[in-house]
C-alpha cells in the first residue's frame, strides 16, 4: 500500500497556519480541526509542522506563554516528508526512526496531504484483516 492509496481513503485536506501566529491561535485552530500537529506554510511553501507535542516540550514545562510566543519560534524546522507513491513500509520506518507521528506528503513541492502514525496504522490492520478473510476462505474450501 502506497501514501496515495491512504490519501484516496482519508482525503487530502491539509489544515495550515502562518509562522507568525501565536502559539495560542495555532492551537485554537488545532483543537477547532481535532488534530494533534498542523502545517506551518507560507507563500505556499511548507516552512515547518507544529505539534501537541511541541506545545507540551516547549511552552507548558519551560513556563512560557502561549500568547506570546509565535509559531515559527518552537516549530519543527526540517519536516521529513514523503511522496505519493513512497509505501506504509518506508512511512513506518521514518516514523520510528526520526520520532515523529505526522508526515506531509509532497508532490513537485506542492503539499497534496498529511498522513499520521494512526493512518499508517490503521492501513496496516485493514490490509492485514483482508489477508486473514482470503487466507480462512482458501481454507475453507
Amino acid at each position: 500500500m502506497t501514501v496515495n492509496q491512504i490519501l484516496s481513503e482519508k482525503g487530502r485536506e491539509v489544515y495550515s497556519v502562518l509562522p507568525s501566529i501565536t502559539v495560542y491561535e495555532a492551537l485554537v485552530s488545532m483543537s477547532e480541526k481535532n488534530i494533534g500537529a498542523i502545517l506551518v506554510v507560507e507563500d505556499n511553501l511548507l516552512k515547518g509542522i507544529l505539534s501537541e507535542r511541541d506545545y507540551a516540550r516547549k511552552i507548558a514545562l519551560k513556563a512560557k506563554s502561549s500568547k506570546k510566543t509565535l509559531v515559527h519560534e518552537i516549530m519543527a524546522h526540517n519536516v521529513i516528508t514523503v511522496k505519493p507513491n513512497d509505501n506504509l513500509e518506508y512511512c513506518m520506518e521514518l516514523m520510528y526512526t526520526k520520532k515523529i507521528r505526522h508526515l506531509p506528503v509532497l508532490e513537485n513541492d506542492a503539499i497534496i496531504g498529511i498522513i499520521s502514525i494512526g493512518d499508517v496504522v490503521k492501513s496496516i490492520i485493514d490490509l492485514q484483516k483482508e489477508t486473514i478473510k482470503h487466507l480462512d476462505s482458501y481454507i475453507s474450501q
